[in-house]
Formats: structure tokens, C-alpha cells, sequence
């Protein structure tokens, strides 16, 4: 195997995995304060449709970012108000979410079936992108990823060096305590549910804008679901999270890498990859409970009602 090769399929692990740590990442914060939320995929779907659309007849991909951004907020917002105002079942309207984005998104987005657009481009950054393999690996991308790369630093300095995380942290491993302290339990889960909106829009933003500029239902194919294994996988770490991300991310395109080499095996079944590598992680993470459940913050997908306390 040639440097060439290697550097190719780093590069594709990369972009493929981009979006899956940025859902995922929102995510990761959303629980780290004691919030389920399975709407992943509705989420995600709803930023992909809306910066699409925002993009197509705007002409202007940014504005595409900001509307994928607002629809992935408009999304956890109703989560949020139906699960953490009406105190209504985390899982269930998580997936209800779900459901409702799919749908909604494939609705609004039915008149742009198959249309495509000039998404995001590579930018080389001088002298660093000619370095062998890492050049083209960290800097020859598109701006989307390199806003990834800073959002997933900046995420794990607020989490672990900031009274911001300290919060956060405090309001998922223990709301009662938190709220004796003076913090507003449900304001924190709200932003937290805000941000993991943010995320799923932005991710969506991505998969229609630079990874396959272009809109087609379902287009998401799962990665939500995805996203949702991962932060397990990673127990809550962000650094884990990136590198469990990208992981995701070889798993998705090993079907293609093993075409190229010729191995005679039904592209269906190669393809099924991703999702048989996130159930095999999923079957090796419950094998051991007592980690899982160290790792698992104590509130998580527990309702708060502070007028009861």
C-alpha cells in the first residue's frame, strides 16, 4: 500500500467522520447535564434540509450554515420544552423527534430531491498542507471541518477547565445538589439541549453542503443513531468522542477500500459495516456494567422539576 493510497483514505475516514463527531459532540454535552435526547437523527435531517434549501435559493452557502444551525435549535427547542418544561418521557419524545424530523424534512425538502449546488471547497493552508500525508490530512479542507476541529478544542477546554463545565457536569451527576447551590438546573439543560441542536444542524449542514452537496431524503443514513453509540463508546470524553468519530468514520467507507482491493463480497453486506461495527461496540461496552455505569452521569434521562424541591 502506497503513501498515496493511505493519505486518500485518511483524508475520506476524515470527511466522513466530521459529521458524526459534530452531532455526536452535541450530544456529549447534552447528556454530560442529564439530557437523553434520541432526536438525533430528526435533528440532523432538519439542518441538512434547511441548509440546503437556505443555500440553493440564497446562493450563498454561509447563509445555508446559519439556517441548518437555527433549524437543528428550532428542533431540541421543542424537545426541550416538551421534556424539560411538561416533564414528558425523555426517550419517548426523543423519538418522536425522530420521527417527526424525518418526515417533516422530507416534506419540505420534496421539491429539491436531487438537486445539487457548488458546496464547499478545499482550503489549502501554504506550506503546512504540502507536508507528506498530514498536509492533506489537517490542512487541505474545507472550512467546515476546520471549524470542527476548533469546536471539539474548544468544547473539551470549556468542559474541563471552566466553571461553564464544572456546571454542567454538576447539573447532570447530581440536579438536587445543583439546585440547592443557587444554579438553575433547568436553564443549564436547556442550553445544553440548545447546543446539541446546534451540533446536529450544523452536522446536517455539512452532509448537504460539503460532503455530498447536493439534497435526498434520509440522506443522513443513520449517522444520528450513530452518534448516539458513539458518546457511549467514547464514556462521555471528548477526546475519546474525536477518535471514536473518525473510527466511525474508516468503519464507513472500509466497504469501498475493499472493493478497490478486489475482494469478491456483496457491496450490500460490505456496506452494512458502520452499523455491524456500532452494534459490536455496543455488545463490548455492556459487557463490562460497572464501567458503564461509572462513566454514565447519574441523571441522565431523569426528569427535574424544581417547584418539588
Amino acid at each position: 500500500m502506497d503513501l498515496l493510497l493511505i493519505q486518500q483514505i485518511l483524508v475520506a475516514a476524515l470527511k466522513t467522520g466530521t459529521p458524526l463527531l459534530l452531532i455526536a459532540l452535541g450530544e456529549l454535552i447534552c447528556e454530560k447535564s442529564g439530557v437523553l435526547n434520541l432526536g438525533q437523527e430528526g435533528m440532523m435531517l432538519m439542518g441538512a434540509m434547511a441548509g440546503f434549501a437556505g443555500a440553493y435559493y440564497s446562493g450563498h452557502l454561509f447563509l445555508g450554515i446559519s439556517l441548518a444551525i437555527m433549524a437543528g435549535m428550532a428542533m431540541a427547542l421543542l424537545f426541550a420544552a416538551l421534556s424539560l418544561s411538561l416533564n414528558t418521557n425523555q426517550v419517548a419524545t426523543g423519538l418522536a423527534l425522530t420521527i417527526f424530523g424525518t418526515g417533516l424534512s422530507s416534506f419540505l425538502g420534496s421539491g429539491l430531491v436531487g438537486s445539487t449546488l457548488s458546496g464547499f471547497q478545499p482550503i489549502a493552508i501554504p506550506l503546512l498542507s504540502d507536508i507528506p500525508i498530514l498536509g492533506a490530512l489537517l490542512f487541505n479542507q474545507d472550512i467546515l471541518i476546520y471549524a470542527s476541529f476548533v469546536i471539539v478544542v474548544l468544547a473539551w477546554y470549556v468542559m474541563n477547565k471552566t466553571r461553564v463545565g464544572l456546571t454542567l457536569r454538576a447539573v447532570g451527576e447530581n440536579p438536587h445538589s445543583a439546585n440547592a447551590l443557587g444554579i438553575n438546573v433547568i436553564k443549564v439543560r436547556y442550553l445544553a439541549t440548545l447546543f446539541g441542536g446546534a451540533m446536529a444542524g450544523l452536522a446536517g449542514a455539512y452532509m448537504s453542503l460539503a460532503y455530498t452537496p447536493m439534497w435526498m431524503e434520509n440522506m443522513t443514513a443513520g449517522r444520528g443513531w450513530i452518534a448516539l453509540a458513539l458518546v457511549v463508546f467514547a464514556s462521555w470524553r471528548i477526546g475519546f468522542l474525536a477518535l471514536g468519530a473518525y473510527l466511525f468514520g474508516f468503519a464507513s467507507i472500509l466497504h469501498l477500500v475493499m472493493q478497490g482491493f478486489g475482494f469478491d463480497i456483496s457491496p450490500n453486506l460490505l456496506a452494512m459495516t458502520p452499523y455491524v461495527a456500532t452494534i459490536a461496540v455496543m455488545v463490548i461496552i455492556s459487557s463490562n456494567a460497572l464501567k458503564q455505569k461509572l462513566a454514565t452521569p447519574m441523571s441522565l434521562g431523569k426528569p427535574f422539576d424544581p417547584k418539588l424541591h
